[in-house]
């Protein structure tokens, strides 16, 4: 199941992608995609009513807004694909490398990302998030994935000099307005039967910077989501993002950043793909 918030900012409204690739509304059915509606029972419903074939066509085009709501905390990875480490010439962690990302970071697959004022140094991650479907407290690994509602696509776009420089805080370059692209959908875990097994894809302006496969992760997503659950909860409509294949800006020679007028172009197997134009902050 493909879920989805259409509409304009703060005003979205929940959706479904049926078979035939056209947008439902939920809206009659489920308040919003996010919280207890990630729960095992209630994606289970609301899979019956997806497939009923009685939900309204939304007509016309739409923006898609960030595909989870109310996203209590968003947990991210750092240095977990051999081929950015490589690239940004560091050693292979022996644990997982944890951060935080405001959740005031995150907004629509396609809105547009504004590079901050005094950013010098914006870079792209082309990235598998993970949702969070039941509360997690020191979860096992065997059963760590029962615990995920399911994928989407992140881009966590990065300020490297407010990541690395100064006091080297990796949350104050990661978390402005913007920086957390999230969607287009939310997929469900029973269309992505191994989250290792998936390829990813980053494009700037029409030319391929980053290609790679999950399998190619240093720590699996079951690892992450046990080993996170050990220092902190996770809630239903938490997200994880799990790391980065190689093709950063940073790692290229000379580092290539993000500037106004660039296109990014994002995409995973069977999670759809995102498109965002960079422009300054107004004002």
């Amino acid at each position: 199941m493909k879920l989805v918030r259409f509409g304009e900012a703060g005003h979205e409204r929940p959706g479904v992608i049926d078979s035939e690739g056209i947008l439902r509304d939920l809206s009659a059915s489920v308040p919003d995609i996010g919280g207890t509606a990630l729960s095992r029972q209630s994606l289970s419903q609301l899979a019956r009513v997806a497939s009923s074939g009685t939900l309204p066509v939304v007509r016309g085009p739409v923006r898609l807004g960030q595909c989870v709501s109310a996203v209590g905390k968003v947990v991210c990875v750092g240095l977990n694909y051999h081929g950015h480490i490589k690239e940004v010439g560091a050693a292979v962690p022996a644990e997982p490398v944890l951060f935080m990302k405001s959740p005031t970071s995150l907004c629509g697959p396609n809105d547009d990302v504004r590079v901050p004022p005094g950013a010098v140094a914006m870079d792209w991650e082309v990235e598998l998030g993970v949702v969070i479907g039941a509360r997690a407290t020191r979860v096992t690994l065997a059963d760590a994935l029962s615990h995920v509602a399911g994928y989407c696509i992140v881009n966590d776009l990065s300020e490297r000099d407010w990541q690395l420089k100064g006091t080297g805080q990796w949350v104050k370059g990661k978390s402005a307005d913007t920086f957390g692209p999230l969607g287009p959908w939310l997929v469900t875990t029973d269309e992505i039967p191994d989250p290792q097994a998936l390829s990813l894809q980053l494009s700037l302006n029409g030319e391929v910077q980053q290609r790679g496969v999950t399998e190619d992760m240093v720590f699996s997503v079951a690892q992450i989501v046990s080993y996170v659950s050990r220092f902190m909860t996770l809630a239903p409509g938490d997200v994880i993002s799990t790391g980065t294949p190689s093709g950063v800006g940073m790692g290229k020679k000379p580092p290539r950043y993000l500037r106004a007028g660039d296109v990014m172009d994002l995409s995973i197997d069977r999670l759809g793909t995102q498109r965002q134009r960079v422009i300054d902050t107004p004002g």
